[in-house]
């Protein structure tokens, strides 16, 4: 293809400054390749290159994962050839395009079997729950945890993969729909934020205990329930920021609440590697093909609509995934 077609970003700020246009087709570099795009994943992570809350240098692309096609390979590239099925979801940022051209070793081989679409809807959610699950903390039948946000797209994943692992889940949720959501997946406990207060509900589960592990991917708005949810010496796991990012920390409340600890941690770090990267994957194509984690056919919108996509991520008008079609 002579040119591209895709989303780009002049300006940090809202949906609206994301425009539909074209360029020419970029050609991959020593060590590159060109992945022309099946399905794109829209993520919350998005909304925060757009807004700026993660600066990126501008003018931009804008997305992080997809799956598709090799196109073409740069220099000294073996691993992967023209033809084979590949997907990625740590960028760089640009995946909101027909084709783009990212780093060999930031690609996973994609098995047969799994489409292109579940692929782009969760691979980077996918990821998330691994690293979360299987490598900051591996939990099993000895733990019981507390998961915010169980109807949304990690949420929903790591529900079911944690049952699997026969771990006990506390979810949250926002109202009766998503909170049946999360029940139906298999969470043993789901509490509606909406309805109450969450840590008295947490210690009143548990017994007074609280939970081994919060899992918490909404920031601020969650971040005190999440430490008064936490047994002595817990961990607090803070993913993401959907409201908005916890600040003015005094660590000396990790003390006064029972010597807890914290990670806030990124993927990019717990797949440093292109051995990491490609093992995590793995791990989670397993249990997509086993059939241990579902994910439901995503929402799809068409490239030039994305502006509508963010609208309704951000707006909580979804459930589960959304993906792109080129």
């Amino acid at each position: 293809m002579a040119e591209v077609q895709g989303i780009r970003i002049a300006a940090f700020g809202g949906p609206e400054e994301m425009s539909y246009t074209s360029w020419e087709t970029p050609v991959p570099g020593d060590g590159e390749i060109l992945v022309r795009h099946d399905a794109i994943g829209v993520n919350f992570i998005d909304t925060y290159h757009r807004t700026g809350l993660y600066a990126i240098p501008l003018p931009s692309g804008i997305g992080l994962e997809a799956a598709g096609v090799v196109e073409a390979v740069g220099g000294g590239v073996t691993r992967v050839r023209p033809g084979d099925r590949v997907s990625y979801c740590s960028g760089p940022v640009g995946a909101y395009a027909q084709a783009h051209v990212i780093k060999a070793d930031r690609c996973v081989k994609v098995p047969d079997g799994l489409s292109s679409d579940i692929i782009a809807a969760s691979m980077l959610k996918g990821l998330t729950v691994q690293y979360l699950i299987r490598q900051i903390h591996r939990c099993g039948p000895e733990d019981t945890v507390l998961f915010h946000a169980g109807a949304g797209g990690v949420g929903q994943i790591a529900i079911q993969w944690l049952k699997h692992l026969g771990t006990t889940v506390i979810a949250t949720a926002g109202g009766d729909e998503k909170c049946n959501i999360a029940k139906a997946l298999g969470a043993d406990h789901v509490i509606d934020y909406r309805a109450g207060e969450v840590a008295p509900q947490v210690r009143e589960i548990t017994g007074g205990k609280g939970v081994r592990v919060v899992y918490d991917g909404v920031g601020k708005d969650t971040w005190l329930a999440s430490l008064d949810s936490l047994q002595m010496r817990g961990l607090m796991v803070s993913f993401g920021n959907a409201s908005g990012p916890v600040q003015g920390v005094d660590l000396g409340i990790l003390a006064a609440k029972g010597s807890l600890f914290v990670t806030r941690p990124t993927l990019v770090h717990y797949t440093a590697t292109e051995q990491a990267l490609q093992d995590a994957a793995d791990d989670y194509f397993s249990v997509l093909q086993s059939g241990v984690v579902k994910i439901a056919p995503p929402t799809v919108y068409a490239l030039k609509d994305a502006v509508q996509a963010h609208k309704d991520l951000q707006g909580r008008k979804t459930t589960g995934s959304l993906i792109l079609r080129p």
